[in-house]
């Protein structure tokens, strides 16, 4: 089933710029971690303002509402076996509850690692940081297992 995505070679230089303007306009890194844990910090706090992360958070929600409100619906395609035994009102629902669930789970374990797939994927690397080239390497490694097991038990 084919479904509108943004193609590679459009996404990838855009996150690229992100980075480099972050970097060099706010000398700020470019991660989801560290910007939903800025927002969290700021509300827990009592802190006024956002900061910069925190709109980066905003707008990461906010871009994902749009596409929403755009496409007329939250269609979930491409998420392998988990679209394929779910689907239907029903399991949309089941969907963005293990959607959330996980990502729930992801966002600890970066917070517990101290860094995120994009923070060092794309600004740790473009910084030249080795932890975040061994980092990378690991996550890359880890989803290339992962996926295999999947499909070993599917």
């Amino acid at each position: 089933m084919d479904h509108p995505q943004l193609a590679w070679y459009i996404g990838g230089p855009i996150l690229g710029l992100c980075v480099v303007a972050m970097r060099w306009l706010l000398n700020e890194r470019l991660g989801a971690t560290g910007a939903w844990s800025e927002v969290v910090e700021r509300i827990s706090d009592r802190r006024p303002g956002l900061g910069t992360r925190g709109a980066f958070f905003v707008g990461l929600v906010l871009g994902g509402l749009v596409y929403v409100l755009v496409a007329g619906s939250p269609l979930f395609h491409g998420y392998g076996w988990l679209t394929d035994t779910f689907h239907g009102a029903g399991g949309n629902v089941a969907i963005v509850a293990i959607l959330l669930v996980s990502g729930v789970l992801i966002g600890y374990g970066a917070k517990l690692a101290q860094g995120c797939t994009s923070g060092n994927g794309l600004s740790g690397n473009a910084m030249l940081s080795a932890a975040s080239t061994v980092a990378t390497g690991t996550f890359f490694a880890t989803a290339i297992v992962v996926s295999f097991l999947i499909k070993a038990v599917t």
